[in-house]
């Protein structure tokens, strides 16, 4: 159960993180990566983000586990959007 619960809050994590880079870089705007700003560089950051999510879901025994993997997703996701909304890709400023 500890390993599904990992899975999805990671899932949730990286699923929350890909929003932003995705939004981003598909109406042309730059936003902070390792690898750069374009808008290019943040659809591929944003669409590879989802696809980790997509197999950390696949790894994770949803049919034994299903409300507390829900729940923590919704926490990885939480935690995620909390980062963005208080300290943000740019740092604190």
């Amino acid at each position: 159960m500890i390993a599904t619960l990992l899975l999805m809050f990671f899932a949730g994590v990286f699923a929350a993180n890909a929003v932003p880079h995705f939004v981003k870089g598909i109406t042309r705007e730059r936003f902070p990566t390792p690898f750069g700003g374009s808008p290019v560089v943040n659809v591929t950051a944003g669409w590879f983000m989802f696809l980790i999510a997509a197999a950390l879901v696949g790894f994770a025994d949803l049919g034994r586990h299903t409300v507390a993997s829900v729940a923590s997703a919704a926490v990885g996701v939480l935690l995620m959007s909390l980062f963005h909304a208080r300290i943000g890709a740019f740092g604190r400023q």
